[in-house]
């Protein structure tokens, strides 16, 4: 058995033999973006060793061709499905020796089952025994001067679904700085103005990725002296309001049909299409970046543990300078998410999206001290109630009143459509109409 693929081939192999990452490195290859050189590891091998203990047969050997013309490398772990900081990053690894390299990958697989990693897994049903592939490629630097930098971008905003490129760059930083949430980031319109030839470039690796995945996509990039580098790209996985009007607006411009506009919409999605909204009347201690919609009223956690110790007797807001994957069981546990630095990409806002709480990240004059927060110029212990609006990205003290978004002129497209496929104009709740279109188009 092989046990490892290059990033540049034609390999024919499944996300679940490369794991996604890697599978989306191959296809940015295959459409002539730039990515950096590489190999990735499958998590067939990862299996085997998380089974015997060590690695398999025959990948030394694998490795010590592999990593041939490689020198400073980053080694970084890549499951089938997505699980966003919750296992191990080498970076300016020295390829001095195989060995170098068996240590590293042996490193990642072993990072599959930390307590974060296996916490995160149990939260959305993720097997155990699925693995992860460990993908080595040639660094790029952000950091290396002033005309480098990293940065994420949604080929489309996921908080509404527009049609517009949604992100944050750092100049003169690596991406871990972006998706760590430690650092201050930039618009993603900063890159256009700053390098006009990596915003071109993006912008066109935008466009061939959506054209692929018929799809929003994610993209994380690196540019090195002014020349763009392709990371990481998946579809974007939009969710409420946002998914709606991306369907919609894929099905006019003919790159999806109607059915399928609707298959890609679960009665599911519907619940969260009419966004819950602070009442203007309100007193806004402070605003952040909304990260992730919806409104959460909880009391103050200030640390992981003391958010699932308070969560026994009710909702809490676990309130943080940044989150990392430590913080994994604080923010299972809590109702809604607040942070004082970072931005759409970061660790809190990747997490909180993926778990569908609401979230507000980089929010300004924000201190956690101890079991105390400081905001808007007051102090409060921990146990206060607070609100948070995962939209606009007002923070409330107390609970105030809750207003409903009205459905919008997409929503009621769609469900014109299920309604034209399902042939039935009863008056139904929304849900059920979207079923009943489903059940047509699925016989």
């Amino acid at each position: 058995m092989r046990w490892i693929r290059q990033l540049n081939a034609e390999t024919g192999d499944s996300a679940e033999v490369l794991g996604g990452k890697a599978h989306g490195l191959v296809v940015l290859h295959r459409l002539g973006l730039p990515v950096p050189a590489g190999f990735v590891v499958t998590t067939e091998a990862c299996r085997a060793f998380l089974r015997d203990g060590r690695l398999p047969d025959g990948l030394d050997d694998e490795l010590a061709t592999a990593i041939a013309g490689l020198d400073v490398v980053s080694v970084r772990s890549g499951a089938a499905v997505s699980m966003p900081g919750m296992m191990d990053t080498i970076l300016n690894l020295e390829l001095t020796t195989t060995a170098t390299a068996r240590s590293a990958v042996e490193a990642v697989f072993s990072s599959w089952n930390t307590p974060r990693a296996r916490t995160y897994r149990e939260l959305h049903d993720i097997p155990h025994d699925l693995g992860t592939a460990a993908i080595v490629q040639r660094m790029v630097f952000g950091n290396r001067d002033d005309r480098s930098g990293t940065g994420v971008v949604f080929s489309r905003d996921p908080n509404t679904g527009a049609n517009v490129p949604y992100g944050e760059v750092l100049f003169g930083h690596q991406g871990e700085d972006v998706v760590s949430g430690s650092s201050s980031t930039l618009p993603l319109r900063e890159l256009a103005d700053r390098e006009p030839t990596v915003w071109a470039g993006l912008l066109d690796a935008l466009s061939r990725a959506e054209a692929h995945y018929r799809d929003a996509c994610y993209v994380e990039f690196t540019f090195e002296a002014g020349e763009l580098w392709l990371l990481q790209v998946r579809p974007g996985r939009f969710v409420g309001a946002a998914a709606v009007r991306l369907a919609t607006d894929l099905a006019d411009e003919r790159v999806i049909d109607r059915h399928e506009a609707l298959l890609r919409i679960s009665p599911q999605h519907l619940r969260h299409v009419r966004t819950p909204r602070i009442a203007a009347t309100a007193e806004v201690l402070a605003r952040g970046l909304g990260a992730c919609p919806g409104v959460a009223t909880g009391r103050v956690a200030t640390t992981a543990d003391a958010a699932v110790r308070l969560a026994v007797d009710g909702p809490v807001v676990l309130v943080r300078p940044e989150t990392s994957p430590h913080d994994m069981r604080g923010l299972a546990a809590a109702t809604g998410i607040v942070t004082a630095r970072g931005g759409p990409a970061s660790h809190a806002a990747v997490v909180a999206r993926a778990m569908g709480k609401p979230a507000i990240v980089g929010v300004s004059g924000l201190v956690v001290a101890g079991s105390s927060v400081s905001i808007g110029g007051r102090t409060f212990d921990e146990g206060t109630l607070l609100t948070i609006d995962g939209t606009g990205g007002e923070v409330v003290l107390g609970s105030p009143r809750v207003v409903t978004d009205a459905a919008d002129a997409h929503l009621h497209r769609l469900l014109r459509w299920a309604d034209d496929v399902s042939g039935d104009r009863s008056e139904r709740d929304e849900a059920q109409r979207l079923s009943a279109a489903h059940a047509v188009l699925r016989r």
